[in-house]
């Protein structure tokens, strides 16, 4: 019998627009690399970034909005996207386009307000009473059933603890022993017991028993060190999106009624006011004890111009309440229209009162150069082999026309040469896909020269 490897079913990320972007490559100064983390150029608007993530870090950023302005594919997302990097993962970062807002099933305001909540954290900290140890001994205490009949019921549970430093022998309820049939603790299993509300979690099997089977599916861990009645320090990461979800919904019973109340019910539900600042109230209480703390995450809405004048005064009102997170927009246009309104034109399609609190980062569009780092970056992503004057052609193509249509000649070449029998794409790819897509300029041009062939 051949026995082989079983590869890891781990969900691989696709390759999206800005995969390769790991941070805003500063160095310690804040000074910003040429071309570092995956970002090339922009120098100005990185460094202006690398201190904005600063006053994140001290918390001196809350409730403040950042605007980052500029052209067309001039790397506003991956700058957004770099902050986030910047920050990890313990920072929430939440990101949205600014149609979003226009849901069929719940109001703009609330769509809004959701992602404010998820865009900040909290992280509670509890100190729990657990007993810890490798299981010695387990037996079920039988009486008879007080309700009558031949069945025994278990009155109680008495289970052996063992840690490096003693041993204990504990008495414990019969719910908490349906609890260890439910993670199907055995004799020399590690375990730990919460002392408040009895909730038992099997974290592996001894390691004293690894040589008990030459192959073995189980995680060994060592045995606990310390007592086996001790204090643990749990650190928990919620934002306060997910408590309003929590206490939205409420908990059925286990009938099959209450199960397709559940399943009928709509997807999306609002969540009133009331009950965010009952919830603001506890998670204020909580603060002040100490016993949690609030992570100040990221709120980043592209296209913010397609907003309208309706939820920018909301944004004004969010920006302003206690519980703030640091909003950045992104917006490429230039003076226009603001939605929802018949004749105030404005800067970035943004009201003035709004742009007055902002923060403006303008992003630049990168010369032939920084193009031809970018496609070469974009091409280690996606695994494509390119020659170098092949690179020079497409960074051409895309002086004339846009950085993300050159990008996205990269996987037609690629296919094109793979076609040809080859397995790097050379100019005559690269000319070759040229001439059977348009970029938006010479769409344009078409539409000039021909409009009578158009309908108007």
């Amino acid at each position: 019998m051949k026995i082989e490897e079983v590869k890891s079913t781990a969900k691989t990320q696709r390759i999206s627009a800005h995969s390769h972007i790991k941070g805003l490559g500063l160095d310690e100064n804040g000074v910003p690399i040429q071309m570092a983390a995956g970002l090339v150029g922009q120098e100005s608007a990185r460094e202006a970034a690398g201190i904005v993530v600063d006053m994140i870090r001290s918390k001196k950023m809350a409730g403040r909005a950042l605007l980052l302005a500029g052209p067309p594919g001039t790397g506003k997302t991956a700058i957004a996207l770099a902050i986030a990097q910047e920050l990890g993962n313990k920072v929430p970062f939440c990101p949205m386009v600014g149609s979003e807002v226009y849901s069929t099933e719940i109001k703009k305001t609330e769509v809004l307000m959701e992602n404010f909540r998820r865009a900040i954290g909290l992280r509670i900290r509890e100190t729990k009473e657990v007993f810890e140890g490798e299981v010695t001994e387990l037996t079920p205490v039988e009486t008879e059933n007080p309700a009558g009949g031949y069945g025994k019921t278990v009155s109680h549970v008495i289970i052996g603890l063992k840690t490096a430093k003693g041993t204990k022998q504990l008495k414990l309820d019969p719910t908490i022993y349906e609890s260890l049939q439910k993670e199907k603790v055995e004799v020399g299993d590690v375990i730990y017991i919460e002392a408040n509300s009895g909730a038992v979690k099997r974290q592996g099997r001894s390691d004293t028993f690894a040589t008990e089977f030459d192959l073995e599916a189980e995680e060994y861990v060592p045995l606990p060190k310390g007592d086996v009645h001790k204090k643990k320090e749990v650190v928990q990461d919620v934002t306060l999106h997910d408590l309003d979800c929590a206490n939205a919904r409420p908990q059925g019973g286990h009938d099959i009624m209450s199960v397709m109340g559940q399943l009928m019910k709509p997807k999306k539900t609002e969540i009133t006011d009331k009950l965010r600042k009952e919830i603001n109230k506890i998670v204020n209480k909580y603060i002040d004890q100490g016993i949690a703390e609030l992570v100040p995450g990221v709120l980043f809405i592209d296209e913010v111009h397609m907003l309208d004048i309706e939820t920018f005064t909301y944004l004004h009102r969010a920006l302003e309440s206690a519980i703030a997170p640091i909003v950045i927009f992104a917006t490429n246009r230039g003076r226009c229209q603001i939605r929802g309104t018949e004749d105030i034109i404005s800067p970035h399609g943004i009201p003035l009162d709004l742009l007055d609190r902002l923060l403006i980062i303008r992003t630049l569009p990168y010369n032939k150069s920084e193009l031809l780092q970018i496609l070469k970056l974009r091409a280690t992503t996606e695994g494509i082999a390119i020659e170098e004057d092949a690179l020079a052609a497409l960074a051409e193509i895309g002086a004339n026309s846009t950085l993300r249509y050159a990008a996205q000649l990269l996987t037609p070449a690629s296919l094109t040469a793979r076609a040809d029998g080859g397995q790097r794409i050379s100019p005559p790819h690269i000319q070759a896909v040229h001439t059977l897509f348009l970029d938006a300029k010479s769409s344009a041009r078409i539409l000039t020269q021909h409009s009578d062939k158009y309908m108007k």
